[in-house]
């Protein structure tokens, strides 16, 4: 019984590993805008990568990026930074995103 209980132990605890989130820093070089998102795909093979912006929650395509694996506290700290520095009377992406729309 105690086998068992060991065995499960160590395969819940393998597979919660497996399938912790990553989180990544998506730096534009051209602006030098930088985004955080926790999940990218390339979407040509160009480079290009999409992402949400884990700011905004808005897809975000690039052309040219550079990407960058963080830990969740450098994730975390990295969104405290953009949401500090965003001047307080700035539209969010998604009222710009409506406003091209219109």
């Amino acid at each position: 019984m105690l086998r068992l209980l060991l065995a499960a132990g160590i395969l819940c605890g393998l597979m919660a590993t497996g399938c912790s989130t990553k989180y990544y820093r998506v730096t534009d070089p051209g602006s030098g805008k930088t985004y955080y998102t926790n999940k990218f795909e390339r979407v040509w093979q160009g480079g290009a990568v999409n992402f949400e912006d884990g700011q905004y929650g808005i897809s975000v395509t690039l052309q040219s990026s550079e990407i960058k694996e963080l830990s969740e506290g450098e994730f975390m700290a990295g969104l405290a930074v953009n949401q500090a520095s965003s001047p307080s009377g700035e539209a969010t992406s998604n009222e710009n995103f409506s406003r091209v729309l219109r």
